[in-house]
């Protein structure tokens, strides 16, 4: 049975996965879409989603917060200025994976995960 055994795990250590989530989010927060594998895509928008909710509410606690996730400066203002602002009405679904086909090496499932404007 699989009960209460919430996300994934990538054959990693603990540290690797938040360092990858990490990675990952900062990337899809400065490029705004990031290609990677479907399951990826799929724990990403679980880590990258709060985050953006919090950056929806603008103040120095959601900042700080969100800084223990994000530490470059530069995804952190873009996150502030420009992606929390963009989605004040919206009341979530901030993000969409787009399933892009076979990755060649390893015929790993790809897929593009983006912002949703």
């Amino acid at each position: 049975m699989n009960h209460r055994k919430k996300g994934r795990k990538f054959n990693r250590t603990a540290e690797h996965r938040k360092s990858m989530m990490r990675n990952l989010a900062t990337s899809l927060f400065i490029h705004g879409r990031v290609e990677t594998t479907v399951s990826k895509a799929k724990e990403l928008r679980t880590f990258a989603e709060p985050l953006i909710s919090k950056a929806k509410r603008g103040d120095l606690h959601a900042r700080r917060l969100v800084q223990r996730s994000i530490t470059q400066a530069e995804a952190l203002d873009k996150l502030f200025s420009d992606i929390g602002p963009r989605n004040a009405e919206r009341p979530g679904g901030y993000t969409r994976v787009l399933h892009v086909g076979h990755r060649p090496g390893d015929a790993a499932d790809m897929a593009i995960i983006e912002l949703v404007q």
